[in-house]
């Protein structure tokens, strides 16, 4: 009698443990649509989202026109907990979301930060009335989602950061310097303005000399006007109030030139804005986590700046 009550609620536990845990799958991916309502949207019924995949995982998107957050939770969340809301780049023509997307937000997990992952509508004259603008009502409003629910998930609305990679991370510094341009009615009445940035091999200026020809191609058009160019050149946009930056680099990347992060850099600290840079000897572009050269080494001093800044 005593063993079979003991192999019941073993049973019974094994079920709990089996049932919670598909409840946390669930949390760890929850995909939140990012609008009711898509501003500035243009109907095309032949723009179909492309997903590439390898092994069931998805590696990398295009033509995106839903934009997404999922949600990444870790394990055990604290209260006031800081969170990030992750850009993947892919030079504004796709996004690398496992490698600059999915794989970046366990990491921030493992460090008990909440990270939101966002899946942005690429710039198309296609599906949005002025493409220079869509990315960034994407971003203005997923820090809005985030900060408007921080009570719910344990998050400060005040330890709300950006991230992005390569032409996510012109997006991500574009949000950091446009954040209150007003390029959409928002439901919401918070803030679209980072606490923080991090900003890992971004295209920063649309300026010819240094920008990537291909993002700024997608972003602006294939002839823009100087007045454009002046506009989402964001190192020229930085003031007192442009949030904190934390920028890496590769001294060997030719596809997103250094530059770009050094004269962002350079504003940010003439402005008097905290600023943290590493510029490393090898690594190229899109190295992601980082596994080979001097380059590997940025998430550790990543989670030491944020403890610095009691961020973490």
């Amino acid at each position: 009698m005593k063993n079979t009550a003991t192999l019941s609620l073993r049973r019974i536990s094994l079920f709990f443990l089996l049932f919670t845990g598909v409840l946390y799958t669930h949390a760890q991916n929850q995909v939140i649509p990012l609008w009711n309502t898509i501003p500035d949207e243009i109907k095309a019924s032949n723009y179909k989202e492309k997903e590439e995949s390898k092994d069931g995982k998805v590696q990398s998107t295009s033509l995106v026109s839903v934009p997404t957050l999922t949600a990444f939770f870790p394990a055990v969340t604290k209260p006031n907990q800081t969170a990030v809301v992750i850009l993947p780049g892919g030079g504004y023509s796709h996004l690398a979301i496992d490698k600059e997307g999915t794989k970046i937000a366990e990491w921030f997990n493992t460090l008990g930060i909440p990270a939101f992952v966002l899946k942005y509508r690429l710039p198309s004259d296609l599906i949005m009335k002025n493409k220079n603008v869509g990315p960034l009502q994407d971003a203005q409003e997923a820090i809005r989602y985030v900060r408007q629910n921080a009570a719910k998930w344990n998050i400060n609305s005040n330890k709300i950061g950006i991230m992005g990679f390569s032409a996510g991370g012109h997006l991500a510094s574009t949000l950091s310097t446009h954040y209150d341009d007003k390029v959409y009615e928002s439901a919401f009445k918070v803030s679209a303005r980072p606490d923080f940035s991090v900003l890992i091999y971004p295209v920063i200026s649309m300026e010819n000399e240094i920008t990537h020809k291909g993002s700024q191609i997608n972003l602006l058009g294939e002839s823009p006007s100087q007045e454009l160019i002046d506009s989402f050149s964001n190192e020229k946009k930085v003031n007192a109030k442009t949030p904190p930056a934390f920028l890496i680099h590769a001294t060997d990347d030719t596809v997103v030139i250094p530059e770009n992060s050094i004269n962002y850099y350079l504003a940010l600290k003439k402005n008097g804005v905290s600023a943290e840079m590493h510029i490393y000897e090898k690594g190229g572009h899109g190295f992601g986590l980082g596994t080979n050269d001097t380059s590997k080494f940025w998430p550790k001093q990543l989670e030491n700046w944020l403890k610095a800044n009691q961020l973490n």
